[in-house]
Parts: C-alpha cells; structure tokens; sequence
C-alpha cells in the first residue's frame, strides 16, 4: 500500500538519489581534467627517462588515485542514500503526525456528534489552514443538523395541533347522546376549519421543500406583471376577511430570469405578510424596477413594532409575530422563509428592515434576465 508517507520518502530519496550522482561525476570529472594545474614535474635526466609513449609514476599514482576516488565516493554515496532513507521516512512521518491526528478526530465526528473539531496549532501553515478550513465546514453542517431537527420538530407539532384538536373535536361531538343536527354541524365546521389549516401547513411545508431545491426551470419574465396578478389575487373575495390596509402601487418593468412558480409564490407571500401583519387603517406601499441592472421588488408595509433584534428569526421557520389585526386566518410562521429560500435559490439577495414607526420593509433583487443568442 503505497502510503502518503512512503511516497515522500521515495520523493526525498530519489531527488537524493539525482543530486548525489550529479555530485560524484562533478568531482571525478574536476579532478580527471581538472583545469587548476598541479604542481611542476622535475625533468629526468637524457637517457634516463622511461621511452617515448610509456606512462611515467606519476601518471600511474594519479589513475590509482582517482579509482580509489571513484570508489570511495560510490561507497559513501551508498551509505549517504541509505542514510537519507532512514532520514526522509523519519521526517515525513514527523510532517504528516497532524494529519494522523486530523484523521483520528474526524473518524470520531458522528451526525450526532457535530461538536468535535479539529485541533488547530503550529504554525500557520497548509496543515492550519486546512484544519481552520475543515472547522468551519464542521460549522456549517452543525448549524444545518441543528435547525434540520429544530425544523422536524416544530413541523410534527405543528401537523400533530390540528389532528389533535379535530380528534378532540369529534369525541365530544359522539360522547354527547343528546346531540342535535345544530351542534353536529358545528362539530363539522370546527373539524373541515382545522382540516384546512393542516392542509395550509402541507402545502407551505411542500413548497418550502421545493424552494429549497432550487428553481426547475428558468424563464423571462417581468417582477411587475407577477407582481399585478398577485395584487389581483389579494384582491379576490376569498381573501377579504377583514377591511385591507390601503396598497399604493409604482411598479415599473422589471424583467428577470426565475422559476415562474416560485417567483409567484415568494410575491404571494409578502403581499399576504404586509396585509396579515398591519394596523386598522394601515398601508402598503409596492414598488418593481431595476436597481444596479437587477430586477428588484420593494413592499413596506405598516405594522407593530418590530425589534431590530427579532428580524433574522423572522426568517426562520415556524416563527411567528403578534399581528396587529386578528384576520382568522393565522400565519403559519412559513412566509419569510419560504421568500428567503426563494432568494437564495435565485442566487438573490434579501433585505429585511424594520421600520421605525412600525412595519417592515422588504426588499428583494433577484438575477438579471439572460441574453438571448441571436443569429450570428
């Protein structure tokens, strides 16, 4: 199994390796021809001098020398690279030790054990770097687990109130022998009312759900058109179950390039929040147009008082504020996170500020539309 560690050992062995032969030829070949001149040879004597062509003492001591040279060099290159062997298996051990350590903690790091990180210390090297890296990611998928249970949870309390109380409704409807057609429809109407309310709450669970996953499809489209058939929709009888605050309109084309459907939904949702969450004789302003190139809506809208701190919970399922009108047709606490999963779906930004005198004011930018290819 070729290892991290034994790969950087066979790394620093053979650039060793490279290195030292590279060494060992420079040295033989500056000592065969070397180009400093050594010191001067006495003459010999006429006649008793070895013949022309035959190689005198000193040449022969020099090739001597140079074998031994040759081959002492070979035998210390030998011991060197067996040495640095030993060295670079002990030193890339020693590098990697964090890793291993990393590795440890992240085999303990369970769905339900999110809170363990690694260790981060030394240097502020690559290995710090990614254990900081590993951490926030750790982070992350710590907050998601978290609100993913927190969700699970105020989802089945939510589902589990209305049968509950159309279970509680019909046992004393039958438990009462002398209950008439009279009570027994009202039993009915309490039942279908909650019946309504859990599939209200099916339906946003669902479209969150959708939301979530991103847009199926992308068209161009125009913020302002989407914007009149919603109004037109808040508008309809079934939606007038107490006097509406009074809506003034500017909208300008604001074209874009969205999933219809969600588009649809997330302006549905803020009209139906600015209308649901306001004052007796309230208003809400709506405004589309483009802002830096970006199709964007603004509805603001008059209402309780909203702490600046409270804001960022709105965007969080099931969380519910006081509204300052009673409609019979209580929020779900799933409008702004529908919006805000919307957006974020879009790549979109999402602005939510309180007003000071009470309300809200919303603002969302979603992607410009994209070009469409011409003829060449």
């Amino acid at each position: 199994m070729r290892t991290v560690r034994l790969r950087l050992t066979l790394l620093h062995m053979g650039l060793f390796l490279v290195a030292g032969a590279l060494l060992v030829g420079l040295i033989y070949i500056l000592v065969r021809f070397s180009p400093f001149p050594g010191p001067a040879v006495a003459p010999t004597a006429p006649g008793g001098g070895p013949p022309a062509g035959t190689p005198g003492p000193d040449h022969v001591a020099q090739a001597a020398s140079l074998r031994r040279l040759l081959v002492n060099s070979l035998v210390a290159f030998a011991v060197a690279a067996f040495a640095a062997m030993i060295l670079g298996w002990f030193a890339a051990g020693r590098a990697l030790r964090p890793l291993g350590a990393m590795t440890a903690t992240v085999r303990r790091i369970t769905a339900e054990r999110l809170d363990r990180r690694l260790p981060v210390s030394g240097p502020d090297d690559e290995l710090r770097r990614l254990a900081v890296t590993f951490n926030d990611l750790l982070d992350r998928l710590e907050g998601a687990f978290t609100a993913q249970r927190r969700f699970v949870a105020n989802a089945s309390h939510e589902l589990r109130t209305p049968l509950t109380l159309q279970r509680a409704t019909a046992e004393i409807a039958l438990a009462d022998p002398e209950a008439d057609a009279a009570s027994l429809r009202a039993v009915l109407g309490r039942v279908l009312a909650a019946g309504e309310q859990q599939e209200r709450l099916i339906e946003a669970l669902l479209t969150l759900a959708r939301s979530q996953q991103g847009p199926h499809r992308r068209e161009r489209l125009d913020l302002a058109a989407i914007t009149v058939q919603a109004l037109r929709h808040q508008d309809a009888p079934g939606h007038r179950d107490a006097p509406d605050p009074r809506i003034e309109a500017s909208l300008h084309p604001a074209p874009a390039s969205a999933d219809p459907a969600l588009v649809e939904r997330l302006v549905a949702n803020l009209l139906g929040n600015a209308r649901r969450h306001n004052v007796p004789g309230g208003w809400i302003t709506v405004w589309t147009g483009a802002t830096d190139g970006r199709p964007t809506l603004t509805i603001r809208n008059s209402g309780p008082l909203v702490p600046a701190e409270r804001v960022p919970l709105l965007l969080q399922p099931f969380q519910r504020m006081e509204s300052g009108r009673k409609t019979g047709r209580d929020g779900l606490g799933l409008g702004l996170s529908i919006v805000a999963a919307i957006v974020e779906a879009h790549h979109g930004t999402l602005e939510v500020r309180p007003l000071p005198e009470g309300g809200l004011d919303v603002t969302v930018a979603l992607p410009g539309p994209v070009p469409e290819e011409g003829p060449a």
